[in-house]
């Protein structure tokens, strides 16, 4: 309930009167500065809320697993690598770095990589050695997905021989 007019007036004229008296203006403290330097105060700074998407649709990643490997090497050390090192060597992008590789042939593959070496060959292009977990074998791997040649005439005859050795067994 509302007070009664008489009650609110009375009330207001105090007031009125004690703003006569002490004055209107209240002393502020001041705040106390501890440093020569002003700087600006921290003001509210609103995220963007952006009408439209600037970018029509997300980039693609261009380094995927079918571009990460290029193609397996075939030649005589290669070969050998297979067959001593339990190591598989692959041409691979410039671009992708070990953790990709072993990525990339985990998922290609469907094999477990103990670890990767890489070197840039003088023609520029980037050389791995996949060395495969013990629990797989590199020769029986490179059978399955067919890196040694189906031809073996093109071969040399080292590896001529390791070709009849891998499909003999």
């Amino acid at each position: 309930a509302p007070a009664p007019p008489k009650a609110e007036a009375k009330a207001k004229a105090l007031k009125a009167k004690k703003a006569v008296l002490k004055g209107v203006h209240s002393h502020k403290k001041k705040k106390i500065r501890t440093s020569p330097t002003f700087r600006r105060p921290k003001t509210l700074r609103l995220r963007r809320q952006p009408k439209y998407p600037r970018k029509s649709a997300p980039r693609r990643n261009k380094l995927d697993h079918y571009a990460i490997i290029k193609f397996p090497l075939t030649t005589e050390s290669a070969m050998k690598k297979i067959e001593d090192n339990n190591t598989l060597v692959f041409i691979v992008d410039v671009k992708a770095n070990k953790h990709q590789i072993k990525q990339a042939v985990k998922k290609l593959y469907d094999i477990d990589v103990a670890k990767v070496n890489t070197l840039i060959r003088p023609d520029g292009e980037k050389k791995a050695y996949v060395r495969l977990a013990p629990d797989y074998d590199a020769l029986d791997v490179a059978n399955k997905v067919s890196f040694l040649p189906t031809n073996p005439l093109m071969l040399t005859p080292w590896v001529q021989m390791m070709h009849m050795l891998a499909t003999k067994a």
